[in-house]
């Protein structure tokens, strides 16, 4: 099954239910699926080098659009052979368009159908970004995925202001799809409808008829209760293309992820696993671990037994908790490869879980355990 853009194609080697296993493959990279990406939004993965995050497995990152836009410049990056070439990163990159901007930056932003004005939140100086200049400077910045800029409403927004929504990003859609095509740049389509199945499925319908090389859910994990999502995802995922990626925008804890590809998604990305690894907190497979709290203080057991990372292999949890009580900037370092790693991990073992026809149960045994064993609340002592 191959995508229209050339250098580009998507393939389905396994299924098990509605879960599927498969790879990507663009001109930089073939990534094996279901996979997840790494945030690199200002053509960083926050406290690592492009080779500690490529050691996770990860040969796909995310960067951001409308960040990398406003800081360096889109022209410094291009003079620098685009964001791989800038940052060093040998593999597939994906760019956000900026539409997740208009959720996350609503206070600094007016929007209207030909575009958004956005208020600089370093300066204050307005920007104009539309669907035309979202492509455009997604093609300086030389990511292998391109996305369109969408309009992302809130959790929660009512109905009339879903469908304003929709609308928009209908119509801004076909504009992305209309500039010129930048070699090697394969184009997704966005979905909007927030929790509302009828419109989510109506909206499907229409950007999986145009020619996008694949097609995301926007509009996910941003305020509506995660049971909601999973079983909205769960109905809408089967419906998405057979024959191209199915990505799920934003998303998320390792709960998120195992319950969405059971439903056939085959991409994530989302900030969590470097985020909380800022805090102190560390992902794994007997759930979350606070370094922070006081019973770690001389545990000198790994921080996951089952994990072969570097981290686990090497350090012990009481040293990890010094580093974080001492604010030693090393803390958040190797917890954020260590949650990568995990993150790796898991996809992995979903995958494999996936030809052996065995995802179902294992699903189930790895939530449980996960669940059982987290570590939340205080105890920061």
């Amino acid at each position: 099954m191959s995508l229209p853009t050339a250098g580009f194609a998507f393939r389905v080697h396994a299924t098990h239910g509605k879960a599927r296993c498969g790879e990507l493959v663009t001109p930089r990279a073939v990534i094996e699926t279901p996979a997840f990406m790494p945030v690199g939004t200002q053509a960083t993965v926050k406290g690592l080098t492009p080779d500690e995050v490529a050691s996770t497995g990860a040969r796909i990152i995310l960067a951001n659009t409308y960040h990398l836009w406003l800081r360096p410049g889109v022209e410094t990056i291009a003079a620098h052979g685009g964001v791989v070439g800038f940052m060093k990163w040998p593999y597939a990159l994906l760019t956000d368009s900026g539409g997740y901007q208009v959720f996350s930056l609503a206070k600094h932003r007016t929007i209207d159908d030909d575009g958004i004005t956005f208020r600089s939140h370093l300066d204050g100086t307005p920007h104009r970004l539309t669907p035309e200049k979202a492509m455009r400077v997604q093609a300086l910045l030389g990511s292998d995925i391109a996305m369109v800029l969408d309009e992302c409403p809130p959790g929660g927004a009512p109905r009339e202001a879903m469908e304003r929504a929709i609308a928009r990003t209908t119509a801004w859609a076909a504009r992305c799809l209309r500039t010129e095509p930048t070699e090697g740049q394969a184009r997704f389509g966005i979905v909007q409808g927030g929790t509302d199945l009828d419109l989510r499925l109506s909206h499907l319908e229409t950007i999986a008829a145009m020619p996008f090389d694949g097609v995301a859910l926007g509009g996910f994990s941003v305020g509506e209760p995660p049971d909601q999502m999973h079983a909205l995802v769960d109905e809408i995922a089967p419906a998405m293309p057979s024959d191209r990626p199915r990505y799920l925008m934003g998303v998320g804890t390792p709960a998120d992820l195992l319950r969405a590809l059971s439903s056939g998604i085959d991409l994530f990305d989302c900030v969590l696993p470097t985020r909380n690894a800022r805090n102190g907190q560390a992902l794994t497979w007997g759930g979350r671990v606070n370094l922070r709290q006081a019973k770690h203080r001389d545990d000198q057991s790994a921080l996951d037994p089952r994990c072969d990372c570097s981290v686990c292999v090497t350090f012990c949890r009481g040293y990890l908790r010094h580093l974080f009580k001492a604010d030693e900037m090393l803390g958040p370092r190797l917890l954020s490869l260590h949650n990568l790693h995990f993150y790796g991990a898991l996809m992995r073992k979903a995958r494999e879980m996936i030809r052996v026809g065995r995802l179902d149960t294992w699903v189930e045994s790895t939530l449980s355990q996960m669940q059982d064993l987290d570590e939340v609340g205080s105890g920061d002592a």
